[in-house]
């Protein structure tokens, strides 16, 4: 057995005498356990999670759908570029949840704002779709739907081939259709991807690069 256990330790005793984790001699992806748990992935505000080290290629059409919970009022959900211009990103600014697409020809955004600049960001589950296909892009958050065209119609295919990345992203990374640089805080669960007939579940705990990322668990609520 090569990985980590996704799980909680405690009282651990060594010859009757009781380990001190309060004070290890070195930690790494370690978090603390929670009294009250939930599914999903915890993002502590520090870093992101990156998946799908060999790129991966929206062209054009692809279904994003995730659960979120945070209680901040900025940061970056998803985001998959290209070295070029095109690009997809997703994005939390202002307690607005912003779904830019950019096929080649220019940026384009819808955007959902909800009644209060606070209530995207009030620590509970929300649910997002992000739909983009050749001729325009939809944002569904809780059944509501905001609806953008694509202007460009020579231009259909966002041509990425770089990583997925989750919560925020690498200050070395190019990111063409995210304006924050601000990493997510809070909760993400049941990332899925479809395109066509192919639809793919994202386990974050195989993501090959996690920092500040911690799979399978979410405090029961924010403190």
């Amino acid at each position: 057995v090569t990985h980590s256990i996704p799980a909680c330790i405690g009282s651990m005793t060594i010859n009757g005498k009781q380990l001190d984790n309060e004070s290890p001699v070195s930690i790494f992806a370690v978090n603390k356990c929670y009294e009250t748990v939930q599914d999903g992935t915890f993002f502590d505000g520090s870093g992101f999670a990156a998946l799908v080290r060999e790129g991966y290629k929206v062209r054009s059409d692809v279904n994003i759908t995730l659960e979120f919970r945070t209680t901040a009022v900025h940061g970056v959900l998803l985001g998959v570029s290209s070295a070029k211009v095109d690009a997809i990103g997703l994005e939390i600014v202002h307690g607005k949840v912003l779904f830019h697409v950019n096929n080649g020809a220019g940026r384009i955004t819808a955007s959902y704002e909800p009644r209060g600049t606070n209530s995207l960001c009030d620590g509970k589950w929300h649910k997002l779709q992000a739909n983009k296909s050749k001729h325009g892009m939809s944002l569904i958050i809780d059944g509501n739907l905001v609806h953008t065209d694509n202007p460009y119609v020579q231009s259909t295919s966002a041509d990425t081939n770089n990583p997925i990345y989750l919560g925020g992203y690498p200050a070395d990374v190019k990111q063409n259709c995210l304006t924050s640089k601000s990493s997510f805080r809070g909760c993400l669960r049941n990332l899925v991807l479809t395109k066509g007939q192919h639809t793919e579940l994202f386990d974050l705990s195989r993501a090959f690069d996690l920092r500040g990322v911690f799979p399978h668990s979410c405090p029961g609520a924010e403190h």
